[in-house]
């Protein structure tokens, strides 16, 4: 009876154990389920090369300018960008009767000015005609004036000559009263004559000064001049739209090669600047591109790199011969090379490349490794600590310095990392430092 008591104790004892561990077995598994699982790798020594690699497009070395009177309506395009024209080809046609339209109102502007012209020279002949006939009485006033006053004044002096002559011939024989009168009368011609002289310079001076007034220059007036300039620009100008009109409204291209840019459209008007962009034969393509700011940091002026232009099976070695930032995108950087003669054809795409070989860094990760936030750098490496249901793994944040990158590896300096550590490049949850985590299988 004791001994069955004993077994059933012991078999009860072993069935709680067992349930004991299941259930352990089973709180492990919902545990670990909830942790994240993370992948790892281990630090490398490596070369950090920078490649860059930008497509590029074949541009004319020089670019000639078609040019056109301004404002004539375009009525048809007879090229398109690309194509390859010689010297007399047709490049594009003008309304000739918007053409003609503008002839008119040119030779109607031509008419209402030299109109204005004939009215300003006819009053400029009958004002001088005044003129000359103002001058002509002025003098003719002078004259009268002059013998009309010199004839006061002999006559005053003629007065004082024969009241002197009186006082002398009579002197001796007068009385006292007699003589002072005939003194008194002296006086009186002597004042006569002088006022007679005073009269006839001021009135010759006034009448002079008249004489003077009409022949002074008129003030300056431009308006003949501007009218003849006007005049001559508007006729200067019909004979260009004449020519227009007598080559049929057809402009032509004065020198061969291909064209890179019309600024033009149908049905719209001519500019004053250029119409459209002729590549010069003469001059070699040139390859052009641009670089990102960081892409600059590798790549100079003068520098070696590759090029490849669609069409051609080999890379060739290329110089860069000009390196700039934009002037339309400031923060990039164009690049031109000039190609050999014979070398590609304005709009042909290609490749440049250029690897900087980087030096060896002793410690790189791939970059999924490294967390950057407010320019601050870490990585997460798996520890191992005693836990509650045992050995357990856990996220260590460990701060990084990036010394250089690209874009498979970056090399980190001064990290207090070594070959035995296993740094975490992926995890099926945002990690925390300190967090417990599962290594993937």
């Amino acid at each position: 009876m004791e001994d069955k008591r004993k077994k059933k104790i012991v078999t009860g004892f072993m069935v709680f154990l067992a349930a004991m561990w299941l259930c352990t077995v089973i709180s492990k598994s919902i545990y670990a389920s909830r942790l994240p699982i993370v992948s790892t790798e281990s630090i490398e020594s490596k070369y950090v090369e920078h490649v860059v690699n930008v497509d590029g497009i074949v541009v004319a070395g020089e670019k000639n300018p078609v040019t056109a009177l301004g404002g004539l309506r375009v009525e048809r395009l007879a090229v398109q960008v690309g194509d390859q024209v010689e010297e007399g080809d047709v490049l594009f046609a003008i309304d000739l009767e918007d053409l003609a339209s503008i002839m008119e109102e040119k030779q109607n502007a031509i008419a209402r000015i030299q109109t204005q012209i004939d009215t300003i020279l006819a009053n400029e002949e009958l004002a001088r005609q005044r003129k000359a006939l103002e001058e002509q009485r002025a003098r003719e006033d002078y004259d009268e004036l002059a013998r009309r006053e010199d004839t006061l004044v002999g006559r005053a002096a003629e007065a004082y000559s024969q009241a002197e002559d009186d006082l002398g011939e009579l002197h001796d024989g007068l009385d006292g009263e007699t003589d002072d009168a005939l003194k008194d009368a002296l006086q009186q011609a002597a004042y006569a004559e002088a006022d007679a002289k005073w009269q006839r310079d001021s009135a010759m001076k006034d009448a002079g000064r008249k004489v003077e007034d009409i022949l002074a220059p008129e003030n300056e007036d431009a308006t003949l001049e501007v009218s003849q300039l006007e005049l001559a620009d508007l006729r200067a100008d019909l004979a260009l739209y004449q020519e227009v009109k007598n080559a049929n409204g057809e402009i032509r291209a004065e020198h061969g090669g291909m064209v890179t840019d019309i600024f033009i459209t149908t049905g719209g008007r001519t500019s004053d600047s250029a119409v459209m962009l002729l590549a010069d034969d003469s001059v070699p393509c040139q390859f052009k591109t641009t670089l990102t700011q960081e892409q600059k940091k590798y790549v100079g002026l003068n520098d070696t790199v590759s090029l490849k232009l669609d069409g051609s099976s080999k890379e060739k070695e290329a110089v860069i011969d000009y390196l700039a930032e934009s002037s339309s995108a400031p923060g990039s950087y164009e690049v031109y090379i000039n190609l050999p003669e014979g070398t590609g054809v304005p709009g042909m795409s290609g490749t440049m490349s250029h690897v900087e070989s980087g030096e060896k860094r002793p410690c790189c990760v791939t970059p999924a490794a490294v967390t950057t936030v407010e320019g601050r750098s870490h990585v997460y490496v798996v520890r191992e600590r005693e836990g509650i249901l045992g050995m357990e793994y856990y996220a260590e944040q460990v701060s990084v310095r990036i010394a250089d990158q690209n874009d498979y590896f970056v090399a980190l300096e001064n990290a207090p990392l070594d070959q035995e550590d296993r740094i975490i490049i992926s995890s099926t949850k945002a990690l925390e430092n300190g967090e417990i985590v599962r290594l993937s299988e």
